[in-house]
């Protein structure tokens, strides 16, 4: 299988009202990575804020200390998303967490990104519902 990418669309959700222009990239799809990477010129561009510093671990094992900025809206085809973005690397990186969030799959055959064929419209997701929370909450009773 080789490397598969996504034509995405970065902004700022701040900056809805301002000219800023979202930025269409060309992401790298990584389901071993977890969030969205951007170079720190795609985040000087889109005046993405720095939340804080994180600390993590790249594929070579080296660790590092890195801007987190956000909010980032991702746009892929007809879903989109909002995510914090680490700051680090020479192009665009998208995780699981984006992937997930906009309901996307892997064709590794073709070597390409699509939205979930089962749910074509809108993203669906798994969640737990309510009313198991509440069941497993409770005390036994005795």
């Amino acid at each position: 299988m080789g490397l598969i990418y996504a034509e995405v669309t970065l902004s700022n959700p701040r900056h809805r009202d301002d000219p800023l222009a979202p930025m269409a990239v060309r992401a790298l799809v990584d389901t071993g990575a977890v969030n969205l990477c951007i170079p720190a010129h795609i985040a000087l561009q889109l005046e993405l804020e720095e939340l804080e510093r994180r600390e993590v671990t790249t594929a070579d094992g080296k660790v590092t200390l890195v801007p987190y900025v956000g909010p980032v809206q991702v746009r892929f085809e007809n879903r989109s998303c909002f995510v914090g973005a680490f700051v680090l690397g020479d192009s665009v990186l998208l995780g699981s967490i984006p992937l997930e969030d906009m309901d996307l799959v892997l064709n590794p055959r073709l070597e390409q990104v699509t939205v979930n064929p089962q749910s074509p419209n809108i993203p669906s997701a798994v969640v737990m519902g309510t009313g198991a929370c509440r069941r497993r909450s409770r005390a036994p009773r005795g």
